[in-house]
């Protein structure tokens, strides 16, 4: 068996050509309903500078007019809560993003904690974590559709909605599925199994004090990899046919490549490949989905807003 690649940018590229036209149909239905994202840069990482530039450049692409503020490392915790106060209250920003991670001087908690929780398109504020941790099969409570994230009431992570919309574009069935989940994280392994348990999913999440974790794992008919172990999962842990999503990115020496090193997922893709029935590349995987769902995030802001 030779797994099908889960091809995460092209399908982001075309997430982002259907936001697109979400939003073009929204300004012209009312010029002043615009989405709107604030980003919030601290300090002169050249990762997060990065990272901030390809956000912009999607909003640009989508129609997503973007807004963005860069302090020095050395900026004062008092300043920031009094700008991201000042966007809370701003009806052009919809969506407010603070780049992790912040300098050390800043409680980084309760900086995200400050970012109202309709704006908070980042997912991280705890009211969003707790919609997304209520299961609502009791009666009398509304039910949402989890098979249309986009129609879920509260802004879900970014990451995590990615993972699991790459399954429902490449048809994997999650109704009674078995998954595991590697990696307890408030990030992605938390909110990815409540994804999951909200499609009626058996999930195990496996963690560092977890026994026997490839027998764990190899009972699996999808597999979240999420981590932050370089090639972790190896292919005798996986089950013939599974599916894997790999959210992990590493990197590793290779004096063959142009920079020293290569990037890795925390599964072994070449492993993996050979009993997979469909597994995610790292790079082109999980990774461009991430941004897709954070301009997801802010239209779907803007639409209630």
């Amino acid at each position: 068996m030779t797994a099908d690649d889960i091809d995460g940018k092209a399908i982001a590229a075309t997430i982002r050509g259907e936001i697109k036209e979400e939003v073009a149909r929204l300004v012209a239905e009312d010029a002043s309903k615009q989405p709107g994202l604030a980003v919030i840069l601290v300090g002169a990482r050249r990762d997060s500078q990065t990272y901030v530039r390809m956000k912009k450049k999607a909003c640009e692409e989508c129609g997503i007019a973007s807004f963005g503020f860069d302090y020095p490392a050395d900026v004062s915790e008092e300043e920031l809560l009094a700008k991201i106060e000042e966007l809370n209250k701003d009806p052009k920003v919809h969506g407010i993003l603070v780049q992790l991670p912040l300098p050390p001087n800043i409680d980084e908690a309760k900086v995200l904690d400050s970012v109202s929780k309709e704006k908070d398109v980042d997912g991280l504020h705890p009211l969003n974590s707790a919609a997304l941790c209520s299961t609502s099969t009791h009666a009398g409570t509304e039910k949402l559709d989890w098979k249309n994230l986009a129609s879920i009431p509260f802004h879900i992570p970014c990451t995590p909605q990615g993972c699991i919309e790459l399954l429902d574009r490449v048809n994997c069935p999650l109704e009674g599925a078995s998954a595991v989940v590697i990696g307890r994280s408030n990030l992605v392994g938390l909110p990815v199994a409540m994804l999951l348990m909200h499609r009626n999913a058996t999930v195990t999440v496996v963690h560092s004090r977890t026994k026997d974790t490839a027998s764990v794992v190899s009972q699996a008919d999808v597999v979240v990899a999420a981590v932050g172990r370089a090639e972790m999962v190896q292919k005798s842990w996986l089950k013939l046919g599974c599916v894997v999503i790999d959210v992990g990115i590493n990197s590793v020496d290779d004096a063959s490549a142009k920079r020293g090193y290569r990037l890795v997922g925390d599964v072994d893709y070449n492993g993996a490949k050979e009993v997979c029935s469909k597994v995610t590349p790292v790079p082109g995987g999980v990774g461009p989905m991430t941004i897709a769902m954070l301009l997801r995030n802010t239209l779907n802001s803007c639409k209630r807003s």
